[in-house]
């Protein structure tokens, strides 16, 4: 169901290479959230890190919402980076596992196609 690899660079040198290694598939990085800063905002202390990148692929986007437009509830792709400095976790929910919600089967090829690109970020992120 997900992907997870352990990583030991520092996190905005994380956070670089996630957003190096979309471009290069032709994704783009549509949001970064810092929920560690965001719960201290709402006084809420977490020592954790975590932050959750959004990723996409416009044209991949597309194909499968003109197959099921309910599926815009699984998108766009979230990458998240997460624990303390020296031992980072990156993870993502598999495409193809999270698809099997929505009964489309053309949609299965497109989501092979986008896990294998998480994949590689992901792997890539982690150096």
């Amino acid at each position: 169901m997900l992907i997870r690899v352990p990583s030991s660079r520092p996190l905005d040198e994380i956070g670089r290479a996630i957003e190096e290694a979309a471009t290069k598939r032709h994704f783009g990085v549509i949001a970064t959230h810092d929920l560690q800063e965001t719960m201290k905002r709402k006084g809420v202390e977490m020592d954790m890190e975590c932050r959750i990148y959004e990723v996409c692929n416009p044209a991949q986007a597309k194909r499968v919402l003109e197959a099921d437009g309910s599926i815009s509830t699984a998108l766009p792709c979230r990458i998240s980076v997460y624990g303390k400095p020296g031992a980072y976790t990156i993870a993502s929910m598999l495409p193809t596992e999270m698809m099997k919600a929505f009964p489309v089967p053309e949609i299965e090829p497109v989501a092979r196609e986008v896990e294998e690109v998480i994949k590689g970020i992901v792997t890539e992120a982690a150096g």
